[in-house]
């Protein structure tokens, strides 16, 4: 379990997170909607222990991976699922077999990282993450740069995984990809938890944050009628 109390953050005279409590439980797969500049990078950075006042975290216990995460060094992909082991001290394979099985890049192992696709290098770094083997997985928009089937495999993998019994917390703006794996959902605006609920009941709140219109059809419409 990782929680947050009375969590708050200013930079100069703009606060960026106001006064959040929040409990993250083993099992759960919590998406984080709102708005662009909305405060939800910053809510994941202070659930990973990463913003002064927060507690830190145990890295064996907890895999974060940021947005736009892409390592720059001449590293094959192999090598990057590797480094997931560093916390342990260990250089166990299985680990990362199995995680680069998961994430669908095995057949990449030996390519090096900066001459794959963005969307490949996004599921390299995931895959470092589940070789931690954590308890808890912390992931600022794990989906970017990956094609609709890929969105909806990761998104699959990380409910599966929840469901297994880690928790998984991830900042995701496709609303239909929240509602339809996620467990739990989180809308934040202007540093606010506007809803903590279930992906139901708090779509039509993300939904207004992001001026979506919502008709009869219980998904938003991305373009007007």
């Amino acid at each position: 379990m990782i929680e947050l109390r009375s969590a708050a953050l200013r930079l100069g005279d703009r606060t960026i997170l106001h006064d959040i409590d929040l409990r993250i439980q083993p099992g759960e797969c919590v998406a984080i909607c709102g708005p662009n500049g909305a405060g939800k990078s910053t809510l994941l950075r202070a659930l990973a222990g990463l913003l002064p006042g927060t507690p830190p975290r145990d890295p064996r216990r907890c895999a974060y991976v940021p947005q736009g995460a892409r390592s720059a060094w001449g590293i094959t992909v192999g090598e990057l699922a590797m480094l997931g082991r560093l916390p342990h001290g260990d250089r166990a394979q299985p680990p990362v077999d199995r995680a680069l099985d998961l994430c669908g890049i095995a057949p990449l192992r030996d390519t090096r990282i900066d001459r794959i696709s963005g969307g490949q290098a996004r599921r390299a770094m995931l895959a470092r993450a589940f070789a931690t083997d954590p308890a808890m997985f912390l992931l600022d928009e794990p989906t970017a740069d990956l094609d609709p089937a890929a969105q909806h495999a990761i998104m699959a993998l990380l409910s599966a995984t929840a469901r297994a019994g880690s928790g998984v917390v991830l900042v995701v703006h496709a609303l239909d990809l929240a509602t339809r794996y996620a467990s739990r959902m989180l809308v934040i605006d202007a540093g606010q938890v506007l809803a903590d609920t279930t992906p139901e009941a708090a779509l039509p709140i993300a939904a207004r944050c992001f001026g979506l219109p919502l008709g009869r059809d219980p998904m938003p419409r991305l373009l007007p009628p």
